[in-house]
């Protein structure tokens, strides 16, 4: 026989056999492709980037730094398992925590994520919060949001028309869905059911190169129906349509998958963060945010554009007045800037304040009355405060006191602050007015340097004038 045939029939045989010995997973998982796009990979960074500034500005975001580095930790373990064809250099996934108790998450083009604390307290294990995340991150990666737009080929919808797509909110339904119409002011629209059959497969697929057990997403989708059908949150479907037996289809995709053999499941970080939120507070829910965004109630943060710096110069001995709502007057240092918001003002220094709020410094403000009783609304103001600076905890209880000659309560918070990594000191004074409005003095500085803010501190509680009879 022909050596050379010989030697091509040997390397075949080779071949046939390295194929045979290859794991199934190679040949069977899903290929997924990418969706058409006729926007750049710039558009999707700069939409997302663009929403993430006002949502950041409108959305109670969780100032909670041990938290926020567990999330970022693990959405950092699964965006290195986006397959290679599906990378975008130009895409920035970062991860941030939403204040708000319903099983969610939404992400944004270009790779701005939300978790609602809601959808990691109702986690069972660490993978199931990951699977959630990876069907986020795989609506980044895809490109989903103007692919949309792309599919749906209208004139009128151009890039500074649509805004934003929202990412889809998990269990986000006419809630999480329109959040984006109504805080951020921008249009919002739903996926398609093979986006999120994409999405779904995507993510199970990134799971299981990540260690996780793609199981656990579908598990996750199971708690999301039954939290449908028993009325304790808004229609998922409404924003993330049901492409049909999703519980099925990611299980079976599980089977092609080279999932491990002792995947994550339940970790330290997991247990430790998932008692800590579920110990704060309870947060609002989104259709609550919502309510407040369209009352007016949530205002964009007057003091996002500052710059954090460590050469804070101290209180001015000088003084400037200020006059809040016709309600109350008080001098502040005059090397303080002013910060007005609807009902409130905040003053500090330059360096000393950012989008985290303020280091250093005061805040004045009216908040809405229920009890019309100082200590229980002032428990409802406090509890506020915890909750979206959880860093903060109480220290003692309330102190009798006087605003203008009024019976007043103050108490005095404490915590690492997440910006300076030092100490801080707030503390709070409250009085009832006439209309049954909470009036509220916050004043705030590291815990080192309270001997030196302690006279401005004093003189400004000291100069309020109430005016409310």
């Amino acid at each position: 026989m022909n050596r050379q045939l010989i030697t091509k029939r040997l390397t075949a045989a080779a071949m046939l056999l390295t194929l045979w010995s290859l794991p199934l997973a190679a040949f069977a998982q899903t290929r997924i492709p990418m969706p058409k796009n006729k926007y750049k990979v710039q558009d999707d960074v700069k939409l997302g980037s663009d929403a993430a500034r006002q949502i950041e500005q409108q959305f109670p975001i969780l100032n909670d730094a041990d938290a926020t580095r567990y999330l970022e930790r693990v959405g950092a373990r699964l965006v290195t398992a986006i397959p290679p064809q599906f990378r975008q250099p130009a895409f920035n996934y970062r991860f941030k925590l939403v204040n708000a108790s319903d099983i969610n998450a939404f992400a944004l083009p270009g790779g701005p994520m939300y978790v609602n604390r809601g959808m990691i307290e109702a986690a069972k294990n660490e993978g199931e919060m990951a699977g959630v995340m990876a069907h986020e991150i795989s609506h980044i990666a895809l490109r989903h949001a103007t692919a949309q737009a792309t599919k749906q080929g209208s004139a009128k919808n151009t890039l500074g028309m649509i805004g934003l797509i929202l990412g889809g909110a998990i269990l986000g339904g006419q809630t999480g869905a329109q959040l984006g119409a109504g805080i951020a002011q921008v249009w919002q629209t739903k996926y398609s059911r093979d986006y999120e059959t994409q999405a779904d497969i995507l993510g199970a697929q990134i799971m299981a190169d990540a260690g996780y057990d793609p199981r656990d997403l579908a598990n996750m989708f199971q708690t999301i129906a039954g939290e449908r059908r028993g009325g304790g949150g808004p229609e998922w479907l409404s924003s993330h349509p049901d492409p049909g037996n999703r519980f099925q289809k990611i299980n079976q995709e599980a089977t092609y998958l080279n999932v491990s053999r002792n995947p994550i499941k339940i970790t330290r970080d997991f247990e430790r963060v998932q008692a800590r939120l579920r110990g704060m507070p309870k947060g609002r829910t989104m259709a609550e945010i919502e309510k407040g965004a369209q009352s007016g109630q949530n205002t964009p943060n007057p003091t996002a554009n500052g710059r954090y710096t460590t050469n804070v110069a101290f209180p001015s001995t000088r003084v400037k007045a200020y006059e809040g709502s016709n309600v109350v007057r008080l001098n502040v240092p005059s090397n303080w800037l002013e910060f007005a918001g609807s009902n409130n003002a905040q003053f500090a220094p330059e360096g000393a304040y950012g989008d985290q709020g303020i280091t250093r410094g005061m805040m004045v403000g009216l908040s809405t009355g229920e009890n019309n009783v100082l200590a229980r609304d002032t428990d409802v103001y406090i509890n506020n405060i915890l909750s979206g600076n959880s860093y903060l905890s109480k220290r003692g209880g309330y102190v009798n006191t006087y605003l203008n000659g009024r019976r007043a309560l103050s108490t005095t918070l404490s915590g690492r602050s997440p910006v300076t990594n030092r100490n801080e000191i707030v503390t709070i004074y409250t009085t009832l007015l006439s209309s049954g409005d909470l009036l509220y003095v916050a004043t705030v500085a590291p815990e080192a340097e309270a001997s030196s803010y302690a006279p401005a501190f004093r003189n400004i509680v000291n100069s309020v004038r109430l005016n409310d009879q």
